[in-house]
């Protein structure tokens, strides 16, 4: 019978999830209380909420779906990198 060619995809450790989800939090209630508050004029407000949404969705690839540089997930960075490339052009 033919064995399934099996690849060993690292795992996060409870401690890489609890430092994104605090993150996820973090960066979330940033933004929310400047709005909130009315700290930054609408000007300086949306380029603000803008990167650090940049910035959660770079917690969120590296701390919940593992992106990184590895070779076993290297068709997962290409893949995501054509998306984003896709996406800068469209938008």
């Amino acid at each position: 019978m033919k064995e399934a060619h099996v690849v060993n995809v690292p795992h996060g450790t409870p401690r890489i999830y609890a430092i994104g989800f605090v993150l996820s939090i973090i960066l979330t209630a940033i933004p929310f209380s400047l709005v909130m508050a009315g700290a930054l004029p609408v000007v300086a407000l949306i380029p603000t909420i803008v990167l650090l949404a940049a910035v959660q969705i770079v917690v969120h690839l590296v701390c919940f779906l593992h992106l990184n540089r590895s070779c076993e997930l290297a068709w997962n960075l290409t893949a995501f990198t054509y998306t984003l490339v896709v996406l800068v052009i469209l938008v």
